[in-house]
């Protein structure tokens, strides 16, 4: 499952709250993204330099990888354990690679989490990481919504618990 969405927009803040939820599920898994800067407590990644990233991507270490706003991201190669074992895999990824998912995984369900632009500039200012370079550009980044058509959209506007909640319901199928 790809939980997709513009910077700001709350996916990881939705992901961590659908966790908790689903704690004790063995059947759900949230794997941590590895993400070549600082790790923060609004997401759930392990942190790796970038020269150690690209040793974890020479040696296939990743299932998938994509570069966004100056960063590497990979996820781990482990989570190809999961999909074989039966769970529900639910990632953060860029909508950039929704298309590549989609041929590589089965059954693949994508969630686009959003918010209007406002808000999603508002957000962005707040958390205030000037390691992923200018707000304008964040806010401005394109992409090419043909390929990262939603299953279900999620507007994450108000009480984000309400919104975990939805985003549960598809993890659980419904």
């Amino acid at each position: 499952m790809l939980v997709i969405g513009p910077s700001g927009a709350g996916k990881d803040t939705l992901i961590k709250l659908a966790r908790a939820a689903c704690a004790g599920d063995s059947s759900v898994v949230f794997p941590r993204r590895v993400v070549t800067r600082e790790a923060s407590s609004s997401e759930d990644n392990d942190q790796l330099s970038n020269d150690v990233f690209q040793q974890a991507l020479a040696r296939g270490d990743f299932v998938m990888h994509w570069e966004a706003h100056g960063h590497c991201y990979g996820l781990p190669r482990a989570l190809d354990d999961d999909i074989r074992a039966g769970r529900t895999v639910v990632v953060n990824v860029s909508r950039t690679v929704v298309d590549v998912m989609r041929r590589a995984y089965a059954d693949m369900v994508v969630i686009l989490v959003t918010a209007p632009p406002d808000i999603l500039a508002q957000r962005l200012a707040m958390r205030a990481r000037g390691s992923d370079g200018p707000l304008a550009q964040r806010l401005g980044r394109a992409v090419d919504e043909t390929s990262t058509v939603p299953d279900a959209t999620i507007v994450n506007v108000g009480d984000a618990e309400d919104h975990a909640l939805r985003l549960v319901d598809i993890i659980r199928g419904g």
